[in-house]
């Protein structure tokens, strides 16, 4: 209750981001990332209003994207989905977006903020070689995935806060693989659910944990040893991240609040013994909305 009174105290912020449209691709893309990036969205509110819509269009993209592999049965109607949105970046630049609210949201961003196209390109090509069922092969994979789809998010969402800059663009680095590390935790129950684990399998090796014993919601100790492995990992990069912290301009730091659910969830999983299969890391933190406030005042992350 304490998120949603919050949420509802700042309800302006929400209504900012449909204010005057006559169109629903910014109700559309709202929607969207509340649905299905509650974290982000949440992250977003707390953005200067002058690039809030932006940073709106950019997280319904990477959801768009994000869902394509679960949402297709075979992987040629999931080339064909990141093809379509190969040639609408390619529109957004010629001036002229496809009718599609994501993609028209997203053109105003690139024409406010002359975003970088290469990032967008990169977070498509990334997903697209993603689409093969099979675990990664080492740590490093997993890295380069998310360097490659969660940094490069948050390098548009740092030029919609006008600032280019190569100490932030450090800090962004590894705020971004740590995010993608994290994702790819959470996801693990969906994913053993539907019999399958994409955790590294150097990792999983070094401990004698198989596919199986994730399939089965095995709660060993190898099977929690590879999991404080990859957290491990994931904490070693927010560490990295902040010691750029004397570094980063300070109109910088919104960009970086993502790195407070982050955070809630490495000490849940601390708390729950790094046991994955955990009921409460598949809830909500009803304080997060409460935490994001506070650190929005700080000029930290």
């Amino acid at each position: 209750m304490a998120g949603w009174t919050l949420l509802r105290c700042r309800s302006p912020l929400i209504r900012s981001c449909t204010r005057g449209k006559s169109d629903q691709a910014s109700p559309y893309c709202l929607q969207l990332v509340r649905k299905r990036d509650y974290e982000g969205f949440l992250c977003m509110l707390l953005l200067p209003p002058e690039c809030r819509n932006s940073v709106l269009a950019l997280r319904a993209f990477n959801v768009e994207l994000s869902q394509v592999k679960d949402s297709v049965s075979q992987k040629h109607l999931g080339l064909m989905r990141m093809e379509f949105w190969r040639d609408t970046i390619q529109e957004i630049y010629n001036g002229n977006p496809p009718h599609h609210p994501v993609a028209l949201e997203l053109s105003k961003a690139v024409q406010k903020h002359n975003l970088t196209k290469r990032w967008l390109t990169r977070i498509i090509d990334e997903r697209e070689k993603n689409l093969d069922d099979r675990a990664y092969r080492n740590i490093k994979e997993m890295e380069t995935y998310a360097e490659n789809t969660q940094s490069s998010l948050l390098y548009l969402t740092l030029e919609t806060l006008d600032v280019r800059d190569v100490h932030v663009d450090h800090a962004a680095s590894h705020i971004g693989k740590a995010q993608g590390i994290i994702t790819c935790l959470r996801a693990v129950p969906f994913h053993s659910s539907r019999r399958q684990v994409f955790l590294p399998v150097d990792i999983c090796i070094l401990h004698g944990a198989s596919q199986e014993d994730f399939i089965r919601g095995n709660q060993e100790r190898n099977v929690k040893d590879v999991i404080f492995d990859i957290a491990s990992q994931a904490h070693v990069h927010l560490e990295h991240a902040r010691s750029f912290q004397n570094k980063v301009l300070a109109k910088a730091f919104p960009a970086f609040n993502i790195t407070v659910p982050m955070d809630s969830y490495l000490k849940r999983l601390r708390k729950a013994d790094f046991n994955i299969f955990h009921p409460s890391l598949q809830r909500r933190n009803p304080w997060l909305p409460w935490s994001l406030y506070v650190q929005s005042w700080r000029k930290t992350y």
